[in-house]
């Protein structure tokens, strides 16, 4: 009971950040998926979490209603996590104080600290990101991504990733989409061009801030450049 708890817990906390997205998605475009590519990919990552079209299109009646109050807008914040690591947090918040304030108390209870704008972005590199599961053929996936104007396909037994520029992130995705329907996951990422290799203590302490950062509200995304051994990542999924 307790368990069936925490993960609806969980998944009530996924469903308020998508249906954030879908609102502020409707409220800077057109309300309509077909002009909107932000609000369509909102939507389809909203539809693979299993959430219902009534929920989803009661957000985009919300958001393009006259009365709605909502104001939110995309933050970035930057920071350094235990042993350095560099941590970037994407958030949709209506208070920036607010949530710069939780954000800074996280990052000072875990030994780290909230750092100014820039920070630590320049460890990471910004790319848009699809895919798909290994079930689609890989020739034909390589065909399909090269021709919609993609960057590289890098696939093996877990599936494929198509990487492109952002500039070009919805074309690509919609093109592979008519032809492989919709993605495993699509989205803009800050991906580490350089990482900190953890110790198990120290992976812990890590997880542990990032577990505290996504349970957050008003934060949709946490990147952070660190890796760990095998052997370390099994003994803290025991």
């Amino acid at each position: 009971m307790h368990r069936k708890g925490a993960q609806d817990a969980k998944r009530a906390r996924i469903y308020a950040k998508l249906i954030r997205e879908i609102t502020v998605a409707a409220k800077e475009g057109l309300p309509d998926p077909n002009f909107n590519p932000r609000l369509r990919a909102g939507i389809g990552a909203a539809l693979k979490q299993n959430m219902t079209r009534d929920a989803i299109d009661r957000a985009i009646k919300k958001a393009a209603g006259a009365g709605a109050q909502e104001n939110y807008e995309s933050v970035r914040y930057e920071g350094y996590g235990p042993a350095g690591v560099a941590v970037i947090v994407e958030a949709l918040t209506d208070n920036r104080n607010r949530t710069a304030s939780v954000l800074r108390a996280a990052f000072n209870k875990s030994g780290g600290a909230l750092g100014e704008m820039n920070s630590v972005a320049f460890m990471f590199n910004r790319l848009a990101a699809i895919r798909y599961p290994a079930s689609v053929d890989a020739d034909a996936m390589l065909e399909a991504a090269i021709e919609a104007g993609a960057d590289e396909v890098v696939s093996d037994a877990d599936g494929h990733e198509v990487q492109t520029t952002i500039d070009n992130f919805f074309s690509v995705r919609d093109a592979l989409v008519q032809k492989f329907g919709e993605p495993a996951e699509a989205g803009i990422e800050w991906r580490p061009n350089m990482s900190v290799n953890l110790d198990e203590d120290k992976a812990a302490s890590v997880l542990k801030l990032l577990d505290i950062l996504e349970d957050d509200d008003d934060v949709q995304n946490v990147y952070a450049n660190f890796e760990m051994s095998e052997d370390v990542l099994a003994k803290l999924s025991a």
